[in-house]
């Protein structure tokens, strides 16, 4: 009889032939089999330290191919820096990395720095790639990625490109060395919901292995096969789960409540062994002194747990005016075009004490021109706003102009002098720092050595200094860790006032909004109970838009019927015809889109060069057409 048995073996191929007595195993066996993937890098006890500050001492870590790891962690615990020493570019104080050999690895940083006078195919061009490859084959891999990422003009400037595409290139850079591990330093930082769809895509359907820093909580939840958190509170300073970020979350709790259950036994212990101490006990027998060392030793334990679980939080409370006004802000049919761009229309909102309004939308769908509009800071091309009598509104600027890089923290906090005024309550400046979280040895530091996540927490703390009827936010959440994140919440939740929200946390929106209006950058505009719905009306306005440009069978109808008298009788048919060419055009052009990113065939240079070649002409004739037809357009018009 064959017993059960367990097989281990590393991917990509293995062969299993079980035989017994001379005849080869029946499937009715039963078979176990462990399938362990390769392991592309191991840390052992790796420790950071700078000046008097230690990041992270002991840290242990594995990552094997196929693993998609995220990393979480309050700000200043060193996630960034962690990342910088895999990649090599920080060297560690002590402890041991092991990569496996010829390891291919790319890194793309949190500013992901690029040269601005360089186009995209130059960016492209000036990778090292470690194979010897001809012409042919480069242009081939880089015109694949390129296309994977999204780009189809590699003319243009780095410099001329939205964070979001910036983010995009720097991915695409990395990308084109196809490396088995690719680590990602808060990726979804500067991209519109757009881009962190694809980028969600791109992890999930990647070869390789990633490595990545965020605090975007349903990104995470929707990439990570492995959760890790780096934190003092554990005690290797590091807690890793399989799974994402909502079997981490389960997992946490469970941790949390057995170390809270172990720190209450050791506590109850050290009690009882204190009160033995108190009434004095001899330490003359052996057995005396052992039970005092004992005692000892618990103390010790407990000091160094009661230490590694306190936690300071950032203190988020703003100051509401408790105005009783049932409608503090108010638009009527609102619209407004930018650079001949229709931003929104007919928008119409109350806001109202309690009325938390969400904003999602690509960016550059006019969601900061909406804010702008609400603070009074610009007008309205048609349509009303009307404000309550005296309304108090606090913005926060996503750009943070507020701030003086300058400016040493204490000025930035205090700006009148060594004190704050807060709910009526006069604290001193290092006090207020305290409650954000920042050393008294900071602040002497001018604003710009600041971390991201440390600057965002400077402008809330200003912002809690004005008493407020309205808060409007513009993209708060930016380089927040996810403790703030959560505070932050909660403060939104508690405020009385009116809140209007700019942010890609899909998570932060969902929770703290009553009403989440989605903007499709067009004039379009609709409110939806939450991020899901709003995400389904967007999709389906891109794809409607899409389809109105491919073919529109009333309007061409109207063409025929109505020939224009300004055009000669070879235009008047060119006329009529074109817009059904352009939908053809439009087909040709996604289809060269899907065949360039299609695997078939990838490792073939001629191959992908054809297909390139042949995107760049199907994109050549639409922009003809599109400008053709506005040619014509203007000749009937004139």
């Amino acid at each position: 009889m064959l017993s059960p048995f367990r097989l281990n073996f590393t991917p990509p191929t293995a062969r299993l032939l079980v035989r017994t007595r001379g005849e080869t195993a029946c499937a009715t066996y039963p078979v176990t089999i462990v399938v362990r993937m390769a392991l592309l890098l191991s840390c052992q006890k790796i420790s950071k330290t700078f000046g008097a500050q230690t990041l992270f001492e002991d840290i242990s870590l594995t990552i094997s191919d196929g693993d998609r790891i995220g990393l979480i962690g309050p700000n200043g615990s060193g996630k960034s820096t962690l990342l910088e020493i895999l990649s090599g570019s920080v060297s560690l104080d002590d402890g041991i990395i092991a990569p496996r050999k010829l390891l291919r690895m790319g890194y793309v940083s949190q500013e992901s720095p690029l040269e601005p006078d360089l186009t995209v195919q130059q960016v492209m061009d000036a990778v090292h790639l470690t194979e010897d490859l001809t012409e042919a084959e480069r242009s081939a891999r880089t015109n694949s990625v390129l296309g994977r990422v999204g780009f189809t003009d590699t003319s243009v400037r780095a410099g001329a490109l939205s964070g979001g595409w910036r983010k995009r290139l720097a991915i695409a850079r990395e990308l084109l060395k196809e490396p088995d591990l690719l680590l990602l330093d808060e990726p979804t930082n500067h991209l519109d919901l757009e881009g962190i769809l694809w980028m969600e895509k791109l992890l999930k359907s990647a070869s390789f292995a990633s490595f990545t820093v965020s605090h975007d909580r349903y990104f995470l939840e929707n990439t990570a096969t492995v959760m890790m958190e780096i934190n003092r509170l554990y005690p290797d300073g590091l807690f890793r789960v399989d799974g994402n970020y909502s079997a981490f979350l389960e997992k946490k709790e469970e941790f949390l409540h057995a170390q809270a259950k172990h720190q209450e036994s050791l506590e109850n212990k050290v009690h009882r062994e204190i009160e033995w101490l108190r009434r004095g006990a001899k330490a003359r027998t052996t057995k005396s002194k052992a039970r005092i060392d004992a005692a000892e030793r618990l103390m010790e334990q407990l000091s160094a747990l009661s230490a590694r679980t306190s936690t300071r939080t950032t203190q988020i409370d703003f100051t509401a005016t408790d105005r009783r006004t049932k409608r503090l802000i108010e638009t009527e049919s609102i619209a407004k075009t930018i650079a001949g761009r229709r931003l929104f229309e007919h928008v119409s909102l109350v806001l109202s004490p309690g009325t938390r309004l969400g904003l999602l939308g690509a960016n550059g769908s006019g969601k900061t021109t909406l804010l702008r509009i609400l603070a009074g800071e610009i007008a309205p091309d048609t349509g009303n706003v009307r404000r309550a009598e005296g309304v108090r509104v606090v913005y926060f600027d996503q750009n943070r102009e507020q701030l003086d890089p300058q400016v040493p923290l204490r000025k930035a906090l205090a700006p009148e002098g060594d004190s704050v005024i807060y709910q009526g309550r006069t604290i001193h400046v290092a006090g207020w720092a305290n409650r954000f979280q920042f050393r008294n040895d900071q602040l002497d530091l001018a604003v710009g050595r600041l971390s991201g996540g440390e600057q965002a927490r400077v402008v809330i703390a200003r912002l809690m200094l004005q008493p407020a009827d309205v808060l409007l936010l513009d993209e708060p959440t930016n380089d927040l860790d996810i403790p703030t994140l959560e505070i932050l919440e909660e403060s939104l939740l508690d405020f009385s006032g009116a809140v209007v929200l700019v942010t890609h946390d899909r998570y932060m929106l969902d929770r703290v909004s009553t009403v989440i209006v989605g903007l499709d950058g067009t004039g379009g505009a609709g409110a939806f109970a939450d991020c899901e719905q709003a995400e389904r009306w967007l999709r389906e306005r891109s794809l409607q838009k899409a389809e109105d440009r491919i073919r529109k069978p009333d309007d061409r109808k109207k063409t025929a019927d109505v020939k224009p008298k300004k055009l000669s009788y070879l235009e008047s048919r060119e006329f009529e015809q074109i817009e059904v060419r352009i939908g053809e055009a439009e087909d040709r052009l996604r289809t060269a889109q899907s065949q360039l990113q299609t695997a078939e065939g990838s490792h073939d240079a001629a191959i992908m060069q054809g297909r390139y070649e042949e995107l760049l002409a199907a994109q050549a004739l639409v922009d003809q057409l599109y400008a053709r037809w506005a040619e014509l357009e203007s000749k009937v018009a004139g």
